[in-house]
Parts: C-alpha cells; structure tokens; sequence
C-alpha cells in the first residue's frame, strides 16, 4: 500500500456474465495507460462460466477520483475495489500498464487472487523521454505519434480513429501520469518470486512491448505459459479479439481442471 491511513479511491467498473456467488470465478480487466473499459471488446467481456469486471481506473472513464503516476497507487484502487465486492476468486487481466498493476498486485499476494494474465505487457515500461515533451507541447502531435504504435498493420481504421479520438478527448495530464507510473514500474528482479499461475499474451507485431518483453516474462515466472498472437500489434485485444478470448478461455479452463 502506498498510504496505510489513506482511503483508496475505487475504480468504475462494467459487469458481465454470471450471478454473484462464491463459486463464480471472477475476471478483472484492466486497461492501459490513457484507456479505459473499452479497450476491452465484448469477446473478452462475454465469456462462459465467470463473471467478467471491466474496470476504468481512478481518473479514466466513467470513474471517479484523480488519475496517478503510480502503479502502485492503481494496485491500492483495484484491491479496494475486489474487498469492497468481497471477491474471493479473482484473475486479473492487465493490459500494458494494466499488466503493471496486475503483476504488482501479484507481488503482494493477497488470499483472494488466484491467478494473473498479462497481455501486451512487461516487467519494465520505459518511456523515451521525449514522448514527455511532446504531450506537454504538441498534444495532437502526441497522440498522433502514441496511435501510430498501437496497432498492426491491418488493423482497422475506424478502429484506430475511435482509439486516437478518445485519446485527444482526454486530459493530457492523465496520459502524462500514466506514462510516468509506466517509466517507473521495474520489478525484473522479483518476477520469479510470483508463484501463482500466469498466462502471458503478446501481439507478434507489437513494437511498444515487442514479443521477447512476453517470453522473458513467461521464462522468469515459474510455470507461466506465452502465447503469440500473429498479425497483432499492442492492442491485440482490440485487434484480434477471438484469438485473446481462446487463449483466456483455454487458460480459466486450466485454472478450473485444477480446482478439481
């Protein structure tokens, strides 16, 4: 926890599926740096036998509070937002930055999570420094340069212009907060003290967290298990949305087997 004595603000969240209850397993998504809960389309949302969370992080979205420059600051929020519900059998399903905030949430360990995917992300998210100066100066001129490395090249356009629309729609301090929370987060050193199952998801196309960010993670974390999605850039999820939903699946249905 960064403040012991502070009170967390709690993420928004859209959700899916199944009837509360304590045999329903329950997915929490969450978005990346400048996004929201739709960055998360209804192939990832609507999935059989678990009760889906597509959160919006403090300052994003529908959600209220003020955006952070911390990771460790989204943790607080999301783990507020599981004890709040009284959430006992989560996987949280992160995004890029939100993949810092699952893994950093993992390190904590708590009882409730049972198990983490992480997809376009990795263990360091260094931002050039100059990406800074940009936002502060030429804010059309970021996004335009922030969307140009989003997306594979088949990717559609209207899809695209959606993502760019929204960005320029938001504060340029929240992108701000977000890229800086991302250039600090670094827990290379811990990664293989995790010990809970972990499935790892990479656009084989993607040029912010290239593939080998994934396999490095999958080789460090015991146990965890890498899958590759041809023709994906960073936001795999939006581009090739069937292909993330198999491989979620597939992983809750490993997770299931060995409840058993």
């Amino acid at each position: 926890m960064t403040d012991p004595s502070a009170t967390p603000v709690l993420p928004a969240a859209v959700v899916h599926g199944c009837a509360a209850g304590p045999a329903v397993p329950d997915v929490l998504l969450i978005h990346g740096a400048g996004g929201d809960h739709r960055h998360f389309p209804p192939a990832l949302t609507d999935l059989p036998g678990v009760r889906v969370h597509a959160l919006d992080l403090p300052g994003h979205g529908a959600a209220e509070g003020r955006f952070a420059d911390s990771v460790e600051v989204y943790a607080d929020a999301v783990a507020a937002y599981v004890e709040s519900r009284g959430l006992a059998r989560v996987v949280l399903a992160g995004h890029s930055m939100g993949g810092a905030v699952v893994m950093t949430l993992a390190l904590r360990a708590p009882a409730w999570l049972r198990a983490q995917v992480l997809i376009g992300t990795g263990s360091r998210l260094k931002v050039l420094p100059v990406l800074f100066d940009l936002i502060d100066d030429d804010w059309p001129g970021a996004v335009a340069t922030i969307v140009s490395g989003l997306f594979g090249p088949d990717a559609d356009p209207a899809q695209v212009e959606a993502v760019r629309g929204r960005y320029l729609d938001g504060p340029p301090a929240r992108l701000r907060a977000d890229l800086r929370a991302c250039t600090r987060f670094d827990i290379g050193e811990r990664l293989g003290t995790l010990r809970l199952p972990t499935l790892v998801v990479s656009g084989a196309l993607d040029v912010m967290t290239p593939p080998k960010y994934g396999r490095a993670l999958a080789a460090a974390i015991p146990g965890a298990h890498h899958v590759e999605i041809a023709g994906a850039g960073h936001m795999l999820a939006l581009e090739r949305p069937q292909a993330v939903r198999a491989a979620l699946a597939g992983f809750l249905t490993t997770l299931d087997h060995a409840q058993e």
